[in-house]
């Protein structure tokens, strides 16, 4: 069998596999199905500073291509999540977590980020600036060089733990943003967030969510984040993690074959609730399959 472990940021994880925010709760409901140690680790739910109940629903809808979703960051806000998520967390699952902190201001992104670096649970904090369905938070930050790099320096100053930037692909340049957020002092980039799209129901010519626009997401997408996770890669000198669209253990060997040190999972395991579980399990055939000796040595190796 083929050597499965890569690190990230100092920390080695078993496998690059990881479920990503807001498809995997914060775990303990996986690990009724599955013993969720098996996983690299797993990017728990945006987390915010004050509680937030989410957009109005409808607020997910599949559609033919992936599906479309407008959550809203639908969260307990970060004392909740530290008091009473984190210990049912400890129960089922030994491993360092990632927290995903989201925020409307720098303020807040630095409060949130400030309580949850003080958890013993939390490996590192992967700080979102790149979610399409609030108003005046998330992708606002993430859409130009200057705010990235402001949330980057306002983290930085009050956490101890890596810092990874979660961008978004609605940007003519992603390559100048990461680059920002690694001079700003990132510790690693993850990318991508859903893409912005609609969909209208021809029945009741209605959107079918009520948000009218929110985050794409699933197959479809993978051709562009395998494509700007090479073009991120190439560009910095920080880790990245790869994900959008990573349904299968080939997905994940192709992502990090463009720069991936890590792959998130997102969609699929809204649709296959053992996805991240079948994708480790495959990974030892597939790297077979391919004569890979050891994922670490293949990261962003394709010619």
């Amino acid at each position: 069998m083929g050597k499965m472990s890569v690190d990230l940021l100092g920390i080695t994880l078993d496998n690059p596999v990881i479920p990503a925010s807001g498809t995997f709760g914060y775990g303990y409901e996986f690990a009724e199905l599955y013993d969720i140690n098996i996983l690299g680790t797993f990017s728990f739910k945006g987390t915010t500073k004050e509680a937030r109940f989410g957009n109005p629903t409808p607020r997910i809808a599949e559609c033919s291509e992936g599906m479309i979703n407008a959550v809203g960051l639908q969260n307990p806000g970060v004392e909740k999540v530290i008091n009473e998520e984190l210990p049912k967390l400890s129960k089922c699952f030994n491993k360092k977590v990632m927290a995903n902190v989201s925020g409307f201001s720098l303020e807040e992104y630095a409060y949130t980020c400030e309580k949850i670096d003080k958890c013993e649970q939390v490996g590192w904090l992967e700080v979102n600036i790149s979610c399409p369905n609030v108003h005046g938070g998330g992708m606002s930050f993430g859409t130009n060089p200057e705010s990235a790099a402001e949330v980057v320096k306002a983290v930085k100053k009050v956490t101890t733990k890596p810092v990874i930037i979660k961008l978004s692909p609605n940007v003519t340049d992603i390559v100048s943003i990461a680059k920002a957020c690694e001079e700003a002092g990132a510790d690693g980039i993850s990318l991508i967030n859903t893409l912005l799209g609609s969909r209208i129901d021809l029945k009741t010519k209605k959107f079918v969510i009520a948000n009218k626009m929110g985050g794409f997401s699933g197959p479809a997408i993978f051709p562009v984040a395998v494509r700007m996770v090479y073009q991120v890669s190439q560009n910095v000198k920080i880790p990245v993690i790869g994900m959008g669209g990573v349904r299968c253990a080939e997905d994940v060997i192709e992502m990090m074959l463009a720069g991936a040190t890590a792959v998130e999972v997102g969609a699929e395991n809204l649709v296959n609730p053992y996805a991240c579980r079948d994708i480790i399990e495959d990974l030892p055939r597939v790297m077979d399959k391919y004569n890979i000796n050891s994922l670490s040595e293949i990261i962003g190796k394709a010619e």
